[in-house]
């Protein structure tokens, strides 16, 4: 049985689509071929083409051990560092949970019956 596939936003392929072209072209303006950078990276040519296409399935570890590998680590840092709506609601003391709310399962619900009923 094969890998569920997880749907994403079109919102959010576009940004992908846009992380990869900024890596090759960092990697261009660097002047260093797809096979070394696969090779500092730990992963193979067709992986980074998909990362450079913006393919969503490659691991987010294989992503940043491109950027590391073009010396842009630092930008990884920058990943939600400014979360503005979360400073608002902190500002505006809103009460916020501290986890998700428990999920039913349905199942649990059905009263089982048995074979002597």
């Amino acid at each position: 049985m094969g890998r569920r596939k997880n749907a994403i936003f079109p919102a959010l392929h576009r940004i992908l689509v846009e992380l990869g072209e900024n890596i090759r072209l960092a990697r261009l303006r660097r002047r260093f071929s797809a096979s070394v950078v696969a090779e500092r990276a730990g992963i193979s040519r067709n992986t980074l083409r998909s990362i450079e296409h913006g393919n969503p399935s490659v691991t987010f570890a294989a992503y940043a051990n491109v950027l590391f590998s073009l010396g842009l680590e630092k930008d990884l840092r920058l990943i939600a560092r400014d979360d503005e709506l979360g400073r608002k609601l902190q500002d505006a003391g809103l009460p916020t949970k501290a986890r998700a709310p428990r999920r039913v399962n349905r199942q649990s619900n059905i009263k089982k019956k048995t074979s002597y009923e």
